[in-house]
């Protein structure tokens, strides 16, 4: 058995103990300029929404707000459709500055086990960067000079056992993204930035 096989075996085998977990790099990735934008973008504030399904009851608590389903401590039913991320809105609780103490979580699963975590979204997106899936040579030229973007979205999401920290922004295109449509010069992806499974 090579090293490496040894190194996966090896990971596989505590994935039953630790769960599982996955967090975007927070490895500072060096700005540099593309067609006058300063790349990546980064921002200094952002906005921030919670999405609950597949639980028993679940409370969550961040910038000193509570983000609960309505009616509070009632069950939440499954995502509404496959592609649901799709379709969330941009987050509704905005301009917070970079970054308030992390959410606390406290939540009922499926199978009645009840759970409380703590998501450090400060430490999660440490280096500022926001993200998206748009080329940079797709951005417009010089639109962002500073490399500076305005409060991104960032929603924390809990599902059953999992909590997912997902970024959406909207980033301007060269090209429409929908031929023939003149609205759609701007791509708005829901990216992962970091999951855990309790």
């Amino acid at each position: 058995m090579s090293n490496l096989s040894r190194v996966f075996a090896a990971c596989f085998a505590l994935l039953p103990l630790s769960g599982c977990t996955h967090a975007m790099s927070n490895t500072p990735v060096a700005q540099h300029v593309v067609n006058g934008n300063l790349l990546p973008l980064r921002f200094k504030a952002h906005d921030f929404d919670a999405k609950v399904y597949n639980t028993r009851s679940c409370r969550i608590i961040y910038v000193n707000q509570e983000f609960a389903p309505e009616p509070v401590d009632s069950p939440t039913g499954p995502p509404p459709s496959s592609d649901y991320r799709e379709h969330w809105n941009f987050a509704s609780y905005a301009g917070i500055r970079n970054f308030p103490p992390p959410a606390r979580v406290s939540w009922v699963s499926l199978d009645g086990s009840s759970h409380e975590a703590t998501v450090d979204i400060g430490e999660i997106f440490r280096n500022e960067q926001v993200l998206y899936r748009v080329p940079d040579r797709e951005i417009p030229a010089d639109l962002y000079p500073q490399g500076l973007f305005l409060d991104p979205s960032i929603f924390l999401e809990v599902n059953d056992r999992t909590i997912n920290v997902y970024m959406k922004a909207l980033i301007p295109t060269q090209h429409l993204q929908i031929p023939g449509n003149p609205y759609s010069n701007g791509r708005d992806d829901v990216v992962l930035a970091w999951t855990h499974t309790y």
